[in-house]
């Protein structure tokens, strides 16, 4: 599943295309994904302006002037594409014409810009929802969520406040969407690596010096990874169709079996099973 850095490289990608520009045609192929969509949804947007498009977790959110927000999420599968040559495009940016339809294009916006952007979820495990404006943030997949690791709330304070006597393991409250909102798997693997935490700690048990470590850590992971255009392991792809390239520098996620990258570690990345999910780390690096 996308996680934040992926999100937030895609929501980059359709700003030139769609904030400030009107919804020409919205057309709506199928009567749901993950679940269904609301009423009327190609009548509620066709015409509609984006006036901003913003990113909560990982999830895009595009405020409209008709007071109401279209809700996007990618699912396990999903991918957003960005078509043609518009006005609104990225100056000197190559944007393909607009392609053929492919059998999992379920959503398509025709925008002013001249620009196509087409939902396409081969899954069908994304969202699309609209909803006011003004209650957004009460929206069910909202709601609840902790800070963004990007932003000022995230901190060794916040950490040592949600850790403390917390005896689950540290992979597992970070993933906590709960607790910081957008980190996933990769990224949780990359940071706990570079502040030297063992996933399995008990988040309870540590300073306030290694938590200073690691809120560094996860936000150096993830401005690295938004660099990059995220990371492409299956079906993700940036708004223009590339692919991302923030794979090429992991440093224990799926590397088991190879040396720690560690200058002057004799340790091999292992793996392990939390949770259902893998986790990578360094034996020796990491405690």
């Amino acid at each position: 599943m996308p996680e934040l850095p992926e999100v937030e490289t895609v929501r980059r990608g359709l700003q030139p295309a769609m904030e400030g520009a009107r919804i020409l045609r919205a057309d709506i192929r199928r009567e749901g994904l993950r679940w269904p969509f609301p009423p009327k949804l190609a009548e509620r947007l066709t015409g509609a302006r984006v006036l901003h498009l913003r990113r909560r977790s990982k999830y895009i959110l595009a405020d409209l002037d008709t007071d109401e927000t279209m809700l996007l999420h990618l699912g396990m599968s999903g991918r957003i594409i960005v078509s043609g040559l518009g006005a609104g495009l990225v100056p000197g940016r190559f944007h393909h014409d607009h392609p053929a339809p492919e059998r999992h294009d379920h959503v398509v916006f025709d925008m002013d810009t001249g620009a196509r952007v087409t939902f396409n979820d081969a899954r069908r495990f994304g969202a699309l929802d609209l909803i006011e404006t003004a209650l957004a943030e009460g929206h069910p997949l909202l709601v609840g969520l902790g800070p963004e690791p990007l932003g000022n709330a995230f901190n060794a304070d916040y950490l040592v406040a949600r850790f403390r006597g917390r005896k689950a393991p540290t992979k597992a409250m970070l993933m906590d969407q709960r607790i910081v909102a957008g980190l996933g798997n990769i990224y949780v693997c990359e940071a706990l690596f570079r502040a030297g935490i063992h996933p399995a700690r008990p988040a309870g048990r540590i300073g306030r010096m290694r938590l200073e470590r690691l809120a560094q850590a996860v936000r150096a992971v993830l401005a690295e990874a938004i660099e990059a255009g995220g990371s492409s392991l299956r079906d993700y792809r940036q708004a223009d169709g590339e692919l991302g390239y923030f794979q090429h520098a992991f440093r224990v996620y799926d590397r088991a079996g190879l040396p720690c990258p560690t200058d002057g570690c004799p340790g091999t990345v292992r793996r392990i099973v939390q949770s259902g999910r893998s986790t990578h780390y360094c034996p020796r690096c990491q405690r």
